[in-house]
């Protein structure tokens, strides 16, 4: 597989230096992209220089995984108005634990090939660098005109965005500039990736091995993801989507890839799937003579929560979308956890009932109207009750039914759908 014609067809390439692909196709090198560990999950938006490793990785080359111990406490001043918060040690090393377990999924580990997936923390090597060696034996090599004239740092200092930067973040593309001769002296690494918000920072590394060794690495940079509404990508109203289960819910995740939009559809199922070129047309193809049975999204959202979380959690996800739509089970309803319950009916309208009251066992009548004002009036309930038109969690209820605490989900919930559409979600309190 050629890495860069992949890239390509993928719609993965921003900017790529000269010479990169001749060097791709001589000899297996090692490319490295670098994650900053500021949290202990990855969120979606890390997922575009993953999969770049991931295309390396198939092309028979070696994906190397930095992780930004040192940068980390920092902060890259690239693409932001305002420094980051700086983290200790300990929360560091646990968070790049955290970010391995998850990149396990994506990568290959574990496997005896050469090209054998490897993480790296640039904390290893700058922890024992003393300000006046790194300054003598790094900062002489790049000119602060150099520095200056890269768009992250002229973009902070004309107030283009936020107020200024400190000397802290000033010499950021130093530092990260280093990782990458480190891995060139160290680790055979000959190619830096990122996005393209990433390209001048990745280019003082180029520069730097050009300077202190005579040799030559090369840089390539994906775009930034966008929105076709102009909205950021890998956000919702509830924040980042994250990877870790435990942070945006497998029904959550999966949910976010079935809800965007056609053009995005277009362009992710390129991004962030490993179908091929002919499956990818096809698919398009496919979901364009028929754009309402949103095929593209399906495709899209199966793959990519199949291989972040499993098989069963797509299941799972798919099996409580249906819920909502009218097509679930009582035995699915039942079979959802508490998280995800809340989770699908998050936008229905809730209503609080007293425990007491419910442990004597509440008439059904009495429930919609009075309790909660699911009906206007009791007659209005007992018309709809007659007419089968009441269902409590998912099995049709009578004039006699009495709620009691065996009807509770998760101990807590009830669920009353008044007719085909409507829901309401008793919460006992």
């Amino acid at each position: 597989m050629n890495f860069v014609e992949e890239l390509q067809w993928r719609g993965m390439i921003h900017n790529i230096m000269p010479g990169t692909e001749e060097l791709l196709s001589k000899e297996m090198i090692s490319a490295y992209v670098g994650i900053d560990p500021t949290a202990d999950s990855l969120h979606i938006g890390h997922l575009v220089g993953v999969m770049m490793l991931k295309h390396l990785q198939r092309s028979g080359h070696k994906p190397i995984v930095l992780v930004g111990g040192a940068t980390g406490m920092i902060g890259d001043p690239s693409g932001k108005s305002e420094e980051r918060n700086l983290l200790d040690e300990p929360t560091l090393r646990h968070n790049q634990e955290c970010l391995k377990t998850q990149l396990k999924k994506l990568l290959d580990f574990d496997t005896d090939a050469p090209n054998k997936a490897e993480m790296v923390n640039n904390y290893d090597w700058m922890k024992d660098f003393s300000f006046l060696g790194f300054i003598r034996d790094i900062g002489k090599h790049i000119t602060v005109n150099y520095m200056m004239a890269k768009d992250s740092v002229k973009k902070r200092l004309s107030g283009e965005a936020g107020d200024g930067m400190s000397f802290t973040e000033f010499t950021y593309q130093l530092v990260q500039g280093y990782d990458f001769l480190y891995l060139y002296q160290h680790n055979n690494c000959k190619l830096q990736m990122g996005g393209s918000d990433q390209w001048g920072n990745i280019t003082t590394g180029t520069e730097l091995i050009r300077r202190k060794t005579g040799g030559e690495a090369f840089a390539l940079t994906c775009p930034l993801i966008t929105k076709a509404d102009g909205g950021k990508f890998g956000k919702t109203e509830s924040g980042n989507v994250w990877l870790d289960p435990a942070r945006t819910s497998p029904y959550k995740f999966y949910q976010f890839w079935l809800n965007t939009s056609d053009a995005d559809a277009e362009k992710y199922i390129r991004i962030f799937t490993l179908f091929t070129k002919e499956e990818t047309e096809t698919l398009i193809a496919e979901h364009q003579t028929a754009p309402h049975l949103r095929l593209l999204q399906k495709a899209l959202a199966k793959d990519i929560t199949v291989r972040i979380h499993s098989e069963a959690d797509y299941n799972a996800a798919v099996e409580a979308s249906e819920i909502l739509f009218g097509k679930g089970t009582a035995e699915a309803l039942h079979k959802l956890d508490e998280d995800t319950l809340v989770s699908v009916f998050e936008g229905v309208p809730q209503f609080e009932i007293n425990p007491g009251e419910l442990q004597q066992g509440i008439g059904i009548v009495d429930l919609l109207a009075e309790k909660t004002n699911i009906f206007p009036s009791k007659g209005e309930a007992r018309r709809m009750l007659k007419d089968g038109g009441v269902q409590v969690n998912k099995e049709k209820v009578n004039e006699e039914f009495t709620a009691g605490p065996a009807h509770l989900l998760s101990g807590k919930y009830m669920l009353v759908q008044k007719g085909k559409k409507n829901y309401y979600l008793l919460i006992v309190k």
